[in-house]
């Protein structure tokens, strides 16, 4: 059932709910939607799709369901009122949650005789459908074999992890982690230019350099992580433990709030304290997760 002619089901039409389906209607997929607050899927039912109101015969209406909606709970909250329709039905999601909610989903969508593949969709939904657009995808290899051609329409870049049906919400915890913390780096630049008079875009070619640079460095700090020689990089904690007194006289100096370097801050005197300021920034990772390659969460 690799074909257009599966019918797809989308349940959720909020921002990238519409994208996904608009993708699949403009792909030629015969294509239901299905959203808690029906007016939000009006404007898909003018290009093709076909609206069920009841969560129920959205479901019956085709063989692959794929949801966007905010979580996994809201999710079977969703499904709660017609699982004994999911029998037999493959169910593959794109929301946010722990890699516990997966599992625990995963668990729930097989009691009901469901196929489960649990995805993450990296892009913003004007991306949906782009060809670098990158999901990937966690459970039974063959369930995203069999689907692997229609879900290329939503993004050209797919991945398969493994097996395991968490390994998307493990990734998207993982790499979703340098994404408050960089906009709030950028935002703060932009604060400090605005206490001069300077707007923010005059910063952006150079925000672009720099991001660019972090990303040229990313495969030696994970290499470094791996092996546990912290040494190569050149950047020592010291250096960045002596730039602490630099940001606290800026912040006095511009005026702008700089208290969420704070907890950075407490973890860059640790490190000093224990011995390893003379070791690489990526150093750090022996603090955040000192027992890590114990850890292992997939029985909780």
């Amino acid at each position: 059932m690799n074909d257009r002619t599966t019918a797809v089901t989308v349940l959720g039409t909020g921002s990238m709910g519409y994208a996904l389906a608009e993708a699949l209607l403009a792909a030629g997929y015969s294509t239901t939607v299905w959203n808690r607050s029906p007016q939000r899927a009006s404007a898909l039912v003018a290009v093709g799709a076909r609206q069920q109101l009841a969560v129920a015969d959205a479901i019956t209406a085709s063989p692959l369901i794929i949801t966007c909606l905010t979580t996994f709970q809201a999710t079977r909250d969703s499904l709660t009122a017609a699982d004994t329709e999911l029998n037999g039905r493959t169910l593959i999601t794109l929301n946010s949650g722990t890699p516990a909610d997966a599992r625990d989903f995963a668990r729930w969508a097989a009691g009901r005789g469901a196929r489960f593949l649990g995805g993450a969709i990296k892009n913003v939904p004007a991306a949906v459908g782009k060809p670098d657009t990158l999901l990937y995808f966690g459970g039974e290899p063959d369930i995203f074999d069999e689907h692997k051609e229609t879900l290329r329409v939503l993004g050209g870049e797919l991945v398969h992890l493994g097996a395991e049906p968490d390994l998307a919400a493990l990734y998207e915890s993982a790499v979703g982690a340098t994404l408050l913390p960089t906009l709030l780096g950028f935002f703060e630049g932009a604060a400090i230019l605005s206490a001069r008079g300077l707007t923010a875009r005059t910063m952006v070619p150079y925000s672009i350099k720099w991001l660019q640079m972090i990303e040229s460095l990313l495969p030696v700090m994970a290499e470094e992580i791996d092996s546990e020689d912290y040494t190569r990089l050149g950047s020592s904690i010291a250096l960045f433990h002596n730039a602490i007194g630099d940001d606290e006289r800026l912040a006095a100096e511009s005026g702008v709030d700089m208290s969420w370097h704070a907890p950075m801050h407490d973890l860059l005197h640790r490190a000093v304290a224990e011995g390893l300021g003379e070791q690489s920034i990526t150093a750090l990772v022996q603090l955040l997760a000192p027992d890590r390659r114990r850890v292992d969460t997939r029985q909780t």
